[in-house]
């Protein structure tokens, strides 16, 4: 059943949760379980085998879907196969065998591997465009389709609505997500440009399944993802032929296009994002440049993975409140200070419930980093809040409860006053304003 209208699509849309682009794209391809990491050492032997007999039997069947013409019977055989080589294809609400899809003009599915329209190509005779301008050989080896001058969106989009106006051609099949995911989490933003070639699409649901390993990784090539499909015991591609869906009268493209993925988000039980393939581009940027800062200290690798969280699910100014805090309190935890800014929405406020204790935390730098400090302190301290017996904090462990807690709160007084000193000093305004005006 379609869903009521575009309202019901947008309200759907605005109380979807957030997805950063950390859940939707996998980085490393090895499991972190020990117990599922041991098993795939022990299968290493065997997948070997296969790898370099699979890569023999490819051989065998791309020759062979060369020399076939497409036909029922030619896909039928090359779906065995395909089998052979690991990849087992199932179906489900599909037409009888002989019969073309309800929708005959364009089919739009979700993105997960390399070989997806290959897999579908097996189900149904179908031609996917090249889109990132690859042609000649290479282009036709992997199944895709040319369709003449792709330099710009706009002459690429003249050229399907050619192609499909054109009789008895097979039907376009298009990713509107225009790159891949790891399937298990969400949907990418769809183009809208796809949805301007039709007013009616089928949407077909694909899910991807594998043991040992994750279905891919974000930027691993497709050569890459063809030798770990060879050497995995199989990968199963489950594939869901949902009925035609057609553009209303009142609708535009963007809300016809957002309908489609909220339909297929639905039915794969997946959340539907507003991340685009640039946004895919952008994180795999930062994970490139993430391990050389993750090797200089424990303590640098807890802020940078904690900076890469925030700066995913929070906005620009929010993360620029969070430095300003950070400076005048470094031994407090990033991922502390953000989701108290995001409570307070002030720096100032931030600072007053970490310093009075109201929201809890544990120093990044242990206990240590406050000697040093309160020497600091003690050294070079000016104004009415460095007392002498704040400049000399103990270096004996007290022997009574008494003396051990006059000595912290002298210790959390300097601490306090040394902090509203130095944010003065920074952005010229002082907490006793703040105290004030309360």
């Amino acid at each position: 059943m379609e869903p009521a209208g575009p309202s019901a699509s947008g309200a759907a849309a605005a109380a979807a949760p957030a997805v950063g682009p950390e859940r939707l794209f996998d980085a490393n391809r090895l499991p972190s379980d020990g117990l599922l990491a041991l098993s795939l050492l022990l299968y290493a032997p065997v997948g070997l085998c296969l790898l370099l007999l699979r890569l023999f039997v490819g051989l065998h069947v791309f020759l062979v879907s060369c020399a076939l013409p497409d036909s029922a019977p030619r896909r039928f055989a090359v779906r065995v196969m395909f089998g052979v080589l690991g990849l087992l294809v199932r179906q489900s609400g599909a037409p009888r065998q002989g019969q073309r899809a309800p929708c005959a003009g364009l089919l739009v599915a979700n993105h997960v591997t390399p070989f997806d329209h290959n897999v579908l190509g097996l189900l149904l005779s179908c031609a996917a465009p090249v889109l990132n301008g690859a042609s000649g050989f290479l282009c036709w080896s992997r199944g895709f389709l040319e369709v003449g001058a792709t330099e710009s969106r706009a002459e690429l989009l003249e050229s399907l609505k050619a192609y499909s106006s054109q009789g008895g051609s097979p039907p376009l099949l298009l990713f509107p997500e225009e790159t891949t995911t790891n399937g298990r989490v969400g949907l990418l933003r769809f183009s809208t440009w796809a949805f301007s070639i039709l007013d009616t699409v089928q949407p077909v649901a694909l899910q991807v399944q594998r043991p040992f390993v994750t279905v891919n990784v974000a930027d691993a090539s497709w050569v890459t993802e063809l030798l770990w499909t060879f050497f995995v015991p199989f990968t199963v591609y489950q594939v869901r032929w949902l009925p035609p869906v057609s553009k209303q009268a009142e609708e535009t493209r963007d809300q016809f296009a957002l309908r489609v993925q909220e339909l297929l988000a639905s039915e794969l039980g997946l959340v539907s994002t507003r991340l685009t393939a640039a946004d895919k581009a952008e994180y795999m940027k930062r994970l490139r440049h993430s391990p050389r800062v993750s090797f200089s200290s424990p303590a640098l690798s807890h802020q940078s993975r904690a900076s890469h969280s925030v700066a995913a699910t929070e906005d620009v100014r929010l993360v620029g409140l969070a430095q300003r805090v950070k400076e005048v309190l470094p031994h407090v935890p990033l991922a502390v200070i953000c989701n108290d800014l995001a409570q307070t929405n002030c720096v100032d406020a931030t600072i007053a419930n970490l310093l009075e204790g109201r929201v809890p935390f544990v120093p990044s730098e242990g206990e240590a980093s406050e000697a040093p400090l309160l020497a600091s302190l003690g050294s070079g301290a000016h104004g009415p809040a460095a007392s002498p017996s704040a400049t000399a904090p103990a270096k004996v462990f007290a022997r009574s409860p008494e003396a051990r807690h006059l000595s912290l709160q002298e210790r959390k007084q300097a601490l306090y006053d040394y902090a509203r000193r130095r944010f003065t000093e920074k952005h010229g305004t002082t907490m006793a304003q703040r105290e004030g005006s309360h």
